[in-house]
């Protein structure tokens, strides 16, 4: 397969009764299948795995760990998309940055029709409330990749939104804001899925996009939500209340800034939840 800035690729699994998703020893094998070479973002792969056979929760985990054949190098990934699409479809989705790290540059330029990988999934970053669960705020802040498992999360808010508008039950979510810092706009992955989920439900999902190279000019669509320089704590503060949880993922020095702020504002260690992508 070409070495494509980033692509669309479907894979169906073949999976086993016995497996138990929620199990961070579980192995999976996959049979990777191309659907079609789609540039989405920049410098990304968007990675879709299709499996047979789910008789578990797929909301208790949110990373995968890549086991290619003849390759040393374990690769971790996390999920992007919603738990739900795994629950309701048997798919879930990745997406992996081009790198020289050996599994991601496996994924770019040696997967194939046909590929197959073992996957081990795992992990305790994820908002699995239920329904008789009090309503909470949340506020999600991502640098980079670390987007991805939080626009996982954003996925499932809108999910359980759509299921509590539609069937006047189910747990009942209280608002969203996101903040997502990259350099530049092109490197903001999912922002028009963003954007969507805004426009979907207004005041209950709400995004601000941080920008700290930007050198051309940001597009009239993505203006009103742009602001230039690092997220700040007069950004945080505003948010900050007794029944607000808080989720980080991005590189480890931001986590690292963005955590010294939240204490700052006296935000309880035990709400704050974050995990880092390298």
């Amino acid at each position: 397969m070409a070495c494509l800035p980033y692509s669309v690729i479907a894979g169906v699994a073949k999976a086993y009764p016995y497996v138990t998703f929620q199990s961070v020893e579980t192995h999976v094998w996959f049979t990777l299948t191309l659907k079609k070479n789609v540039v989405i973002y920049s410098n990304s792969i968007f990675y879709q795995l299709e499996k047979d056979i789910c008789h578990q929760r797929a909301l208790q985990f949110n990373r995968v760990d890549f086991f290619i054949p003849g390759v040393s190098v374990v690769g971790g990934f996390s999920i992007c998309s919603s738990p739900g699409l795994l629950e309701r479809e048997g798919i879930l989705e990745l997406a992996v940055k081009h790198t020289v790290h050996p599994p991601a540059y496996w994924i770019h330029t040696e997967c194939t029709l046909g590929s197959e990988v073992a996957l081990r999934v795992g992990g305790d970053f994820f908002f699995d409330p239920q329904p008789g669960d009090s309503p909470v705020k949340l506020v999600l802040i991502a640098g980079g990749v670390g987007i991805n498992p939080l626009f996982s999360i954003l996925l499932h808010i809108a999910d359980l939104h759509g299921y509590q508008e539609g069937k006047g039950k189910g747990y009942k979510m209280g608002t969203v804001k996101l903040y997502y810092s990259a350099k530049n706009t092109s490197e903001l992955l999912f922002k028009e899925n963003i954007l969507g989920l805004m426009n979907a439900f207004p005041g209950k999902i709400t995004c601000r996009f941080h920008v700290t190279q930007q050198t051309s000019q940001i597009c009239k669509e993505l203006q009103p939500h742009v602001k230039e320089g690092r997220i700040s704590e007069k950004d945080l503060e505003k948010h900050a209340s007794k029944d607000t949880l808080w989720y980080i993922c991005g590189p480890p020095p931001m986590i690292e800034s963005i955590s010294k702020l939240l204490s700052n504002i006296g935000v309880p260690r035990n709400c704050v939840f974050f995990e880092k992508w390298w």
